[in-house]
């Protein structure tokens, strides 16, 4: 039985749990350590990093790790702190090892970038704690009385589980009158002994002897086994059973089914009866194989009990007894190889794997690190790895049953974002076995992408007068790339629309690339302009993209028909002479007016509204040309009034109105007196409220009005008439209240037609008459200077103040008078 070691035991003990440790470098960098068995947990084995000429740091950015053949137990492992072989598990050498004499684990130290390989053994050394134990409490001896002395009777083997010092070295037995003991050493280095007769028995005196026969092993402290002797006196028996050998080999195939005879061991006595009646049994065996092989007791057959297995013990050396009736007893050896059979797939171990690996990975970089075991021998585990998909990766052999896996070509996350690698290892046993392993390696997103708008240009069409914020058009880019290196935003590229930022007319969502206009747009300022988008990921560096958008403004009818011909302002208004032998068809005027709009909203239509004789004139649709549409006849007014009504295409549509005034004549000096034609539009009332007004304000504003009047005229040098003579207008440019006499922009060919102003009053008129031409009518009938001798006073009388008819005779003498004792 196992006994654990008593911590409290004396200094020999300490010296046993000491760590002697012996570096001896075995070529080509493999390690070497010794250790007692039974060390305590991160107990220090060495400076791994010491002796191999490192540092812990390096050790540990290196990724050192220990590798052990099989699926045993690591036991040890690194401290990759301080770099040292520490003790990760209770090491029983006696379990580990069983009755070899030598026990090593033997590790495969392996650092990474570069891939480096160091082969380090671990000798496990034994301490004492086991102590020896014999197969049986009792062992039981039948001797005759007639036995001579120096008689020898063989006793059972004592087994300890622990080697060399700490093992069996001596028997001995307690003191008796009848016995000695003879202790051997067999050929194999173990111990045993003999009970030797050194006194006569006499079975009438004793018919039994008990003795105590102890075996103690050479450890400190000494351990110690005892069995008990129990000797049966009878008669003679003279002959040992014999074994037909004393050493039986035997070959066993591994995964034996249970029951498989190993061997049949054989012993003959020649003695008769009792005496001769062998029976077998094991005199020395392993915990191990206690458990894998038992024996016939009577037929000395030897079976497998349990599942044998070559990857856990290749070799068993079984002790076999033969003991006849009366006790006496041989020994032998029986050997038994284990064979190897394939029975073990190859195990595919992933030692490093550096998932994601990015999509800008170079060709022939390193991903991971395989190791492949097989725990058969021989052929048997000599194994191929390969990789049958046709993925862009490859497996480089590297040091010993090591792999690289490696990349073969570029990596596109947006093409593959994922491989299942799937690695096959096949041995080359008989039958071949196989195993596969499947690894699944993400490829981590590179912003390598930048955003690609959905249309190469975007147009957009808003009408004018749009509300501020209402969407104007929407942009579309798409990232290929992965989160955040896939995630757009959207802007406006800064430039200016007419002088002004983009961002005063323009605003873009930056999540969704809605375009929305800031202010409202004004078609007659601007129709269309362009700005560029651009699109940026959130990626590093970051990457962007422009897009163009064309803005088109439609129009909408919001300006109504402007006239630049004629352009009535305030009260006063222009008159066209027409020829009193003008016929049907002549054109009289023209109406010329614009529309800021465009399209159909632009489109203007000419019509008279109002007209004194309606069957007259005409105006054009869309010329705006005003034409007799009879021949002009002496019955005909001489002042002829229109209303002229402009009017655009739009929805709704919008319309001006202006009034032209004609007058039929052929020569201004035939035209008695000029009053404001529009007084004629009146009703008949209104001429006897504005000389009744007139009246009553002359009285008490006449005075101060005519004061101011005579002083600034008098101060000139000459007089200043109200117009100097002819005038030439540009024909780009239409002043208000004249007509253009030149054909430029109003008729289609020239006419000598006579304009007059009026001072807007309608209870009296001050005549002045220019021609813009010197042969329509002389400048000197126009207005008169007065002979007398204050040259620098006006001639009122020579003005006509006329009402009706009547003349304010009174009014004309007063201003006469007053100028007169002015100047």
């Amino acid at each position: 039985m196992k006994t654990r070691p008593n911590m409290s035991y004396g200094s020999d003990w300490f010296l046993w749990i000491c760590i002697v440790i012996i570096h001896a470098p075995l070529g080509n960098g493999d390690l070497s350590y010794t250790i007692p068995e039974e060390m305590e947990r991160s107990g220090v084995v060495g400076n791994l990093a010491k002796d191999l000429g490192l540092d812990a740091k390096t050790m540990s950015m290196r990724k050192a790790r220990l590798d052990l053949d099989g699926n045993r137990k690591l036991f040890c492992d690194i401290n990759l702190q301080t770099g040292d072989l520490v003790i990760a598990e209770r090491i029983d050498r006696e379990q580990l090892c069983s009755s070899r004499a030598s026990c090593f684990l033997k590790y495969e130290l392996v650092m990474e970038n570069p891939l480096e390989l160091h082969r380090t053994t671990v000798q496990i050394r034994d301490i004492n704690d086991n102590s020896p134990r014999f197969p049986n409490d009792n062992i039981n001896l039948e001797i005759g009385e007639s036995a001579a002395k120096g008689t020898r009777f063989p006793l059972g083997e004592a087994h300890d589980s622990d080697v060399g010092r700490n093992g069996i070295q001596g028997y001995s037995l307690e003191k008796n009158d009848h016995f000695s003991l003879a202790v051997h050493s067999s050929s194999g280095g173990t111990k045993y002994s003999e009970l030797v007769l050194d006194k006569d028995l006499d079975r009438e005196q004793q018919q039994e002897v008990t003795l105590l026969l102890i075996a103690t092993d050479g450890g400190s402290p000494q351990r110690s086994g005892t069995t008990v002797i129990h000797v049966n006196v009878l008669d003679a028996n003279d002959n040992l059973p014999v074994f037909s050998q004393e050493m039986y080999k035997a070959s066993l195939s591994e995964n034996s089914p249970v029951g498989t005879i190993v061997v049949i061991v054989s012993a003959h006595d020649v003695d008769e009866g009792a005496n001769g009646e062998v029976t077998y049994e094991f005199s020395r065996i392993s915990d191990e194989a206690t458990r894998l092989f038992s024996i016939d007791k009577i037929t000395g057959e030897i079976k497998v009990t349990g599942q044998i297995d070559f990857e856990e013990e290749s070799n068993y050396e079984l002790g076999v007894q033969a003991k006849d009736g009366a006790g006496l007893a041989s020994n032998a050896k029986v050997n038994i190889d284990i064979t190897d059979v394939n029975d073990n797939a190859p195990v595919i171990l992933i030692k490093s794997l550096h998932d994601p690996i990015p999509e800008n990975a170079v060709p022939g970089t390193e991903v991971g690190i395989i190791n492949i075991q097989d725990k058969d021998s021989d052929g048997n585990r000599h194994v191929r790895c390969y990789i049958k998909q046709n993925v862009p990766f490859k497996l480089n052999p590297s040091i010993k049953n090591y792999y690289t896996l490696v990349t073969t070509a570029e990596l596109d996350r947006e093409l593959v974002g994922d491989y299942n690698i799937t690695i096959t290892a096949t041995d080359e046993g008989s039958p071949q076995l196989s195993s596969s392993k499947t690894i699944n390696l993400s490829v981590s997103d590179v912003n390598d992408n930048p955003p690609v708008f959905e249309e190469q240009s975007y147009g957009a069409y808003v009408s004018e007068n749009n509300k501020p914020g209402s969407s104007v058009c929407s942009v579309t880019a798409r990232d290929p790339d992965w989160r955040q290196n896939g995630t757009v935003f959207y802007s406006l590229l800064p430039s200016e629309v007419n002088g002004v930022p983009v961002s005063s007319y323009l605003s873009i969502n930056g999540d969704t690339g809605v375009i929305h206009a800031v202010r409202p747009f004004d078609y007659e300022q601007f129709r269309s302009f362009k700005v560029q988008v651009v699109a940026r990921d959130n990626g590093s560096p970051p990457l962007s993209s422009n897009v163009t958008v064309s803005v088109f403004i439609t129009d909408e009818n919001d300006n109504s028909p402007q006239i630049l011909y004629p352009t009535p302002e305030g009260n006063s208004f222009m008159t066209e002479m027409v020829p009193k032998a003008a016929l049907s068809g002549s054109l009289v005027s023209k109406v010329i007016a614009v529309d800021a709009d465009s399209g159909q909203n632009a489109w203007l239509s000419y019509q008279i509204v109002k007209s004194t004789d309606p069957g007259l004139f005409t105006i054009g649709l869309h010329s705006g040309e005003i034409r007799a549409q009879r021949d002009i006849s002496e019955s005909d007014s001489m002042k002829q009034n229109l209303v002229i009504s402009v009017k655009d295409n739009g929805q709704p549509s919008l319309s001006t109105t202006c009034a032209v005034y004609l007058l039929i004549s052929d020569n201004l000096a035939e035209v008695p007196e000029l009053k404001d034609m529009s007084y004629e539009e009146g009703n008949s009332k209104l001429t006897s409220y504005l000389i009744i007004a007139l009246v009553s304000v002359s009285t008490f504003f006449l005075t101060f009005i005519i004061l101011i009047v005579a002083i600034r005229v008098c101060h000139r040098r000459k007089p200043r008439l109200l117009f100097d003579g002819a005038v030439a207008i540009p024909s780009a440019y239409l002043p208000p209240n004249y007509a253009d006499v030149d054909g430029t922009g109003t008729l289609r060919s020239t006419y000598n037609y006579d304009a007059y102003m009026t001072t807007g009053s309608r209870t009296s008129d001050f005549k002045f008459v220019t021609s813009y031409n010197d042969n329509t009518l002389p400048s000197g009938t126009t207005l008169k200077r007065s002979p007398v001798d204050n040259s620098d006073c006006l001639n009122f009388s020579s003005l006509d103040f006329t009402e009706n008819g009547s003349k304010f005779s009174t009014l004309v003498n007063y201003l006469n008078t007053f100028c007169k004792d002015m100047f």
